[in-house]
C-alpha cells in the first residue's frame, strides 16, 4: 500500500463526524467566532499539530488595501495548525473558516439550526456544509497523515479563519503573519469538483431619489420606486452584456450567468401614505477572473449614469452608486499546475470515477490567498453550494468522508514523502 493510500485509509470517520457536529453547535454568525476558534485550537492540538493561536492586529489588518469587512469584531482570533515536514517537499495550506450567516427563523428549519443532527446519512445545522464540516475534514485528512505514521517531506497547514463570509478578514491576517505556501486549498462546497477557478463579487449600493407628496395626491410627487424600474432594467442589461462579452472559458461552462449582478435588499420611504422621495438597494456585482475590479466599477457606473437617456428625471437627478462592505477578488490557477494535478488525481482514485475540473460563481477567500499571498490556489470541499445560505442547510457524510480521504491522499501527493519513510 502507498503512503498516501495508506493515509486516505487511516481516516477517522466516526471522530469527524462527532468534531464537526461539536463545532455545528458553536454559535459563530455576527462576527462570535472565539469560540468557535477556540474548538478548533483544541481539535488540531488533539490531532498532534502544532498550534499557532494568536489575537488579530485589526489596526494592521483593516489597514491593507485588500481588506473587506462588513461586521464589526473587538478580539477575533487566528488559528492555524501545522504538520511540519523533514525538508526538501512543497508545503501547502487547507483553510477553512468558522464564522457563519445568520440562522434566519427557526421555525423554518427541519432540525434545529444548532444542534448538529445527523439524520439519513445527512449533518445538518448552520455552517455544516458552509464551512465547519468541510474544515473538520480538512483537519482529519491532516490528522490521519499522522496516525497513518506518513513522514512528510513538506509542511501542511490548516487555517481555521474569521470573516469570510463578509470579505476574507481572518485569511487577510493568516496572510500578513506570514503563512505562506507553494500551493492552497479551500475547502468551499465544489461537489467535489476540483475547482482552478473562481468568479470574484463586489457589494455595491444604489440610491435613488424622488419627490415626496401626500399619497392622496401622488401624481404630484415623482416615485423613487417607479424610478428605480429603469435603473434595475439597466443592471439587466449590463448583466448579460459583461456575461456574453466575459463568458469564462471552459471552466464556467455549466453556468447561464457566472457573473450575475443581484440586488439583494431594498429599503425605502418613511410613510406608507406618502409619495416615497428615496429608495436604496444592495447587491454584489460577479467578477471574471480575467477583468480588474475597477474596470467593473466603471462599467457600472457608465450603466446607471446612461439611465438619464431613457428616464429625463435622472438628468438632474442621476442614480447615486457606492461600494461598500465585503468584495471578493477573483483568482484562477493554471488547470497544468502540479496543485490541479494532484488533487483531481487524487479525488479519482478516491472516487473511483473521472472528476471535472470546474469554476466556481460565488467569491471565497481563494482571490486573497492568490492575488495577495500569491500562492497556486484551488477550491475543493463537499457538497452543493446551493444548499447553504438557507434552512435546512446539510452535506451528506460520505461526501466529508470522501472529501477528507481526498485530501489525505493529496497532501502526501503534493508536499511528498521524506525519505526516511
Amino acid at each position: 500500500m502507498t503512503a498516501a493510500d495508506r493515509a486516505a485509509a487511516a481516516v477517522d470517520v466516526a471522530g469527524l463526524v462527532a468534531t464537526a457536529r461539536a463545532l455545528v453547535r458553536i454559535r459563530s454568525d455576527e462576527g462570535r467566532e472565539t469560540p468557535a476558534q477556540e474548538a478548533m485550537a483544541e481539535a488540531m492540538g488533539a490531532a498532534g499539530l502544532d498550534v499557532d493561536s494568536w489575537s488579530i492586529d485589526l489596526d494592521r489588518v483593516t489597514a491593507h488595501p485588500a481588506c473587506a469587512t462588513e461586521i464589526e469584531r473587538t478580539d477575533p482570533v487566528g488559528v492555524v495548525g501545522t504538520l511540519a515536514g523533514r525538508g526538501g517537499g512543497r508545503s501547502l495550506i487547507l483553510n477553512g473558516h468558522v464564522d457563519v450567516v445568520p440562522s434566519g427563523d427557526p421555525a423554518a428549519w427541519t432540525y434545529p439550526p444548532y444542534e448538529g443532527i445527523v439524520a439519513d446519512g445527512r449533518l445538518y445545522g448552520r455552517g455544516a456544509l458552509d464551512l465547519k464540516g468541510p474544515l473538520v475534514a480538512a483537519l482529519y485528512a491532516v490528522r490521519a497523515v499522522r496516525e497513518a505514521g506518513v513522514r512528510l517531506a513538506g509542511p501542511v497547514h490548516v487555517q481555521s479563519v474569521v470573516g469570510e463570509e463578509d470579505g476574507g478578514l481572518g485569511t487577510l491576517a493568516a496572510i500578513l503573519r506570514g503563512y505562506r505556501a507553494d500551493g492552497a486549498v479551500v475547502v468551499e462546497p465544489t461537489g467535489l469538483a476540483v475547482a482552478p477557478a473562481q468568479a470574484g463579487c463586489l457589494n455595491f449600493r444604489i440610491r435613488v431619489v424622488g419627490r415626496a407628496a401626500h399619497g392622496a395626491v401622488r401624481e404630484e410627487g415623482v416615485s423613487a420606486l417607479d424610478r428605480l424600474v429603469p435603473v434595475l432594467e439597466a443592471l439587466r442589461r449590463l448583466e448579460a452584456d459583461r456575461n456574453a462579452r466575459l463568458g469564462g472559458g471552459p471552466l464556467f461552462s455549466r453556468y447561464a450567468t457566472p457573473f450575475a449582478i443581484s440586488v439583494g435588499t431594498v429599503r425605502g420611504g418613511d410613510w406608507a401614505s406618502s409619495v416615497p422621495d428615496h429608495v436604496t438597494v444592495e447587491g454584489r456585482m460577479g467578477l471574471a477572473p480575467s477583468e480588474d475590479p475597477d474596470d467593473a466599477r466603471t462599467e457600472m457606473g457608465a450603466a446607471l449614469a446612461g439611465v438619464s437617456e431613457v428616464d429625463a428625471w435622472f438628468t438632474d437627478h442621476p442614480a447615486e452608486l457606492t461600494w461598500w462592505g465585503g468584495r471578493f477578488l477573483a483568482a484562477e490557477t493554471p488547470t497544468d499546475h502540479p496543485l490541479v494535478i494532484t488533487l483531481q488525481e487524487a479525488a479519482e482514485a478516491t472516487l473511483g470515477r473521472p472528476v471535472p475540473l470546474e469554476g466556481m460563481t460565488y467569491g471565497a477567500d481563494m482571490g486573497l490567498l492568490a492575488g495577495v499571498g500569491g500562492m497556486p490556489t484551488v477550491l475543493f470541499g463537499a457538497g452543493d453550494i446551493r444548499r447553504a445560505h438557507r434552512p435546512d442547510e446539510w452535506v451528506g457524510v460520505d461526501e466529508l468522508e470522501a472529501m477528507a480521504r481526498t485530501l489525505a491522499r493529496a497532501i502526501v501527493g503534493f508536499c511528498g514523502v521524506a525519505e526516511a519513510d
